[in-house]
């Protein structure tokens, strides 16, 4: 690291959030918040434009999810280091984190005391995990010895688990395709899969699939 504050991204959609952490970061003298995003979309096209060296992202945001922001800035800004800050005490939501790509995991309930030591150390190359995720690795370790295997991969792809979510969130077919770049058809084949995949019928069964693992809000 050099002697040059680190510079940081800043993604949640809730600006009172936005701004309670940002005057936690910028207090400190080797940390400072050189832009903010509402949505995992606006933070990976902030991201690409100010090349931090550090992306602070909320899970759960509109248009992508932090985890989707994450997985998106892994492939296309691998120097900007990635911490998850979320109000989810979640197994689920971690273990994603980490294979998105995040180098950390810090709960906003303990954000004042938690989130810059997370950064020092993320910026380091050192992982940050708060206790809980801690015993669930080793739960997790545990479980792939017993079983013998390194456990199944995620159901759906990056590109259905996007159309899932804007599904989800009442887009149209055709909204999804402008939204994407990509044609209706192909959204609705994409659409077509993952109803199949998770044996869904309709939208509705489709949010609240969503809702329960986190793509959206309720």
């Amino acid at each position: 690291m050099t002697d040059s504050p680190t510079r940081i991204l800043l993604a949640d959609d809730h600006a009172l959030v936005r701004r309670g952490v940002r005057l936690i970061l910028d207090a400190e003298p080797d940390l400072t918040v050189v832009a903010e995003a509402d949505d995992g979309a606006e933070a990976v096209a902030r991201a690409r434009e100010h090349r931090p060296d550090l992306a602070v992202l909320d899970i759960a945001m509109p248009r992508l999810t932090g985890l989707q922001a994450a997985r998106e800035l892994s492939r296309t800004c691998p120097e900007t280091r990635i911490l998850i800050l979320t109000m989810y005490d979640n197994e689920q939501y971690f273990f994603e984190a980490l294979g998105a790509g995040a180098s950390g995991y810090v709960l906003k309930s303990v954000a004042d005391r938690d989130l810059v030591e997370a950064c020092r150390a993320t910026m380091w190359g050192e992982p940050f995990l708060y206790p809980g995720a801690v015993d669930a690795l080793i739960r997790d370790h545990l479980d792939r010895v017993r079983e013998g295997g390194t456990g199944s991969s995620r159901t759906l792809t990056d590109r259905e688990e996007e159309i899932l979510k804007l599904v989800a969130e009442g887009h149209t077919s055709q909204q999804i395709a402008d939204l994407l770049v990509i044609s209706p058809k192909t959204v609705e084949r994409h659409r077509a899969n993952v109803l199949q995949k998770l044996g869904l019928k309709d939208r509705l069964e489709l949010t609240r699939y969503a809702i329960r693992v986190g793509l959206i809000e309720p």
